[in-house]
């Protein structure tokens, strides 16, 4: 498991723990769950932030990212999607219109292999479906994230040089 796949799988299971907890509510609050959620799993680990990063990230866009995936989950609010499924979305979410450093594809491909993983049998086709469809509508809207517009000149100029040494 790569070094940022388990601090997302982190930052996942604490919003989970958050989320079935009340949200604040129960006199826990977030960084106390972070904290326990390292020590349980990863004790040793320097995420240089990132964990605690994507929790508050999507903790502060919570609004949002809820309304997003209302909009784009056919047939379910946020408010009937399983804990595990609701909070792999929104972590993907997060990353896919919010977090500037996170490439479009790998916020979706990570947020796929979280729902594989932690979800049911049908989570990981139905966060595909919902986020592919939140990428859909933001290309289609003309929005795309720097890190990608990079990632993509980078990749025609790959193909270029390429086209070249062949010739």
């Amino acid at each position: 498991m790569s070094n940022r796949h388990l601090a997302r799988t982190m930052a996942m299971q604490a919003l989970y723990e958050w989320d079935f907890r009340g949200r604040e509510g129960q006199g826990v609050e977030i960084e106390e769950i972070v904290k326990f959620v390292r020590t349980e799993f990863a004790p040793d680990f320097d995420d240089g932030g990132y964990v605690e990063r994507q929790v508050k990230g999507v903790i502060n866009h919570l609004k949002e990212l809820d309304e997003l995936l209302n909009r784009f989950a056919p047939n379910w609010t946020v408010e009937t999607m399983t804990l595990i499924d609701r909070n792999v979305l929104r972590l993907g979410a997060y990353e896919l219109k919010i977090d500037e450093t996170i490439p479009s594809i790998v916020a979706i491909n990570e947020a796929i292999e979280l729902g594989k993983t932690f979800g049911g049998d049908a989570s990981g086709k139905f966060v595909n479906g919902v986020l592919g469809a939140v990428y859909k509508d933001s290309v289609e809207a003309g929005v795309k994230k720097q890190i990608d517009i990079d990632m993509e000149v980078k990749k025609a100029a790959e193909a270029e040089a390429k086209k070249v040494l062949k010739t």
